[in-house]
């Protein structure tokens, strides 16, 4: 039987924390707002996120622990599959990755669906999420029974994000990621867009 694209790169949202372990992360360094946005600067431009707390608590306050601890700086977009979504989440830097694959978070209740422009955590199962997140890039609603809660929606520069390199789609190795960084993707996916910075807006920026 020829499984679908749809369904197989939904299937390997959930591959990516199937090793992680129970250990939770620390608490967010400040109170985390109801409402908070974050621009990330790329190699094809700017886009930003709002982060609703109420649709998912425990993803949002992760998200926002991980912007400002400068996580997703430096990050490339290693799975990009157009029609339906782009991942990222593991860290350039293999030491980084180690020190926060363990540390999963419980689950949100799926509030808001999969929906174009929507922001989720990749995960394997129950309470499995971590640090990867996926947006979607087209009506993917068929992932919420799956337990995908969005936390969050692209309010600005969806089309930066229309435009990633995405010839490369399923074939990086999460598992060659996870052991040598961005030094395996600058070497056998030179093409591959990236974050450059992430950072979180002020409550009064326009």
């Amino acid at each position: 039987m020829r499984i679908s694209k749809p369904f197989f790169a939904s299937l390997a949202l959930a591959s990516a924390a199937l090793c992680y372990g129970a250990d939770q992360a620390p608490p967010a360094p400040a109170p985390v707002p109801d409402v908070y946005r974050v621009k990330f600067e790329t190699s094809k431009g700017d886009f930003v996120i709002q982060v609703n707390k109420a649709w998912a608590p425990l993803g949002a306050a992760r998200f926002y622990t991980l912007v400002q601890q400068k996580y997703y700086d430096n990050q490339r977009f290693f799975r990009v599959i157009p029609g339906f979504m782009v991942q990222f989440g593991l860290s350039g830097d293999p030491a980084v990755t180690a020190r926060w694959r363990t540390r999963r978070l419980h689950d949100d209740k799926v509030i808001h669906s999969n929906t174009r422009g929507m922001v989720t955590y990749a995960m394997a199962g129950p309470d499995t999420r971590t640090t990867q997140v996926f947006i979607n890039y087209a009506d993917n609603s068929r992932l919420d029974r799956d337990g995908f809660a969005p936390f969050g929606k692209v309010v600005e520069g969806m089309e930066v994000l229309d435009s990633l390199y995405g010839a490369y789609d399923d074939r990086p190795d999460q598992g060659a990621i996870t052991a040598q960084g961005n030094a395996y993707l600058a070497k056998a996916f030179p093409k591959m867009d990236y974050i450059k910075t992430a950072q979180i807006l002020p409550a009064d920026a326009k």
